[in-house]
């Protein structure tokens, strides 16, 4: 971790011991929180907040007594000078505004070190839900026959495999490079993945996956690994990265020609729910299961209709075959 203030650590080590946060997500707060102070104690100081002097700003004085002098108006005029200067979108400012809160609320409500929270009331920017982007059937198809295709590709069962679990199974990036042999049932009916915050889930696989995962298998056994237990491992033997499957993701795209959609392994998860809802009418509340949500709210993003729903329903309006 980059040097920061104790309080900072303190907050920290809260949030990934008893919160189970991840350590990408704990590094997302302390660098809201870095800004956050920097740009009150450039103010404090009566210094224009100037990018040179935020980044010379020193946080060697944030302690108990400096954060318990933050008020409400502080918060909002850092939120503000985001978006004045900083060119912030709502999105980006909303979750600053919600490292701050998560903070305050650590300081008061859990080791009540402070007795107001100055977070508490600040309304945060509202954010416009967009849309998950995702594949229709036609093009996830194919995605996978692209693949099927790239005969002169050495990796080809492999990357085969990879992209076949993410339209079936809808799982996230990092939990498909984490998975070893020993969580796959040897019957190939589930395996388990390590999702958000260290949390378990079993994911139960379907034909297609257990006929890529056994295609995929007879390769690997083939080949010098370093990494034994590793799913899916590189060139070099060793368990594959997040960014080389990300490449490997994108040149399958760019050859289906969907490069220019902008999507990326992430999309693809949403892909796998969209299908799975919209197609294969699978339960909402299931559906929050298969991915691994904590909140039924953040699964109802996937239930949005199709263009093809609205124009069915537009056309069984009993007025749709009045003419004039």
């Amino acid at each position: 971790m980059r040097e920061y203030p104790p309080i900072f650590h303190e907050f920290a080590n809260y949030k990934l011991a008893i919160q189970n946060r991840s350590k990408l997500t704990v590094e997302q707060y302390l660098l809201d929180l870095d800004q956050f102070f920097r740009y009150y104690l450039c103010k404090q100081s009566h210094k224009r907040v100037t990018q040179e002097a935020f980044e010379a700003q020193s946080l060697d004085t944030v302690d108990l007594t400096l954060c318990g002098e933050i008020t409400s108006y502080d918060i909002i005029e850092f939120v503000g000078w985001e978006a004045s200067d900083r060119d912030n979108k709502p999105a980006a400012r909303a979750r600053k505004l919600s490292a701050i809160r998560s903070f305050y609320k650590f300081l008061t409500t859990t080791k009540h070190y402070l007795a107001e929270n100055p977070a508490r009331d600040v309304e945060g920017p509202r954010v416009k839900q967009a849309l998950p982007k995702f594949l229709t059937l036609d093009e996830s198809i194919l995605l996978l026959d692209t693949i099927k295709g790239d005969t002169r590709s050495k990796t080809g069962k492999r990357d085969y495999c990879m992209v076949t679990l993410f339209l079936n199974c809808g799982m996230r990036l990092s939990e498909l490079v984490g998975i070893s042999l020993g969580d796959i049932d040897p019957d190939l009916r589930s395996m388990r993945v390590v999702g958000k915050g260290n949390k378990e889930r079993m994911i139960y696989l379907n034909d297609a996956c257990r006929e890529a995962i056994t295609d995929w298998l007879k390769v690997r056994a083939t080949l010098e690994i370093k990494e034994k237990n590793a799913l899916f491992v590189s060139s070099r033997g060793t368990r594959i990265s997040k960014q080389m499957v990300q490449t490997v993701v994108y040149k399958y795209l760019d050859m289906a020609g969907l490069g220019n959609r902008k999507l990326s392994t992430h999309k693809l998860r949403h892909t796998a729910a969209t299908l799975m809802y919209q197609e294969g009418g699978v339960d909402v509340r299931v559906l929050k299961d298969i991915l691994g949500h904590a909140q039924l709210n953040t699964t109802q993003i996937y239930t949005h209709v199709s263009n093809e729903q609205m124009e069915e329903a537009m056309a069984k309006n009993p007025l749709a075959k009045k003419k004039k």
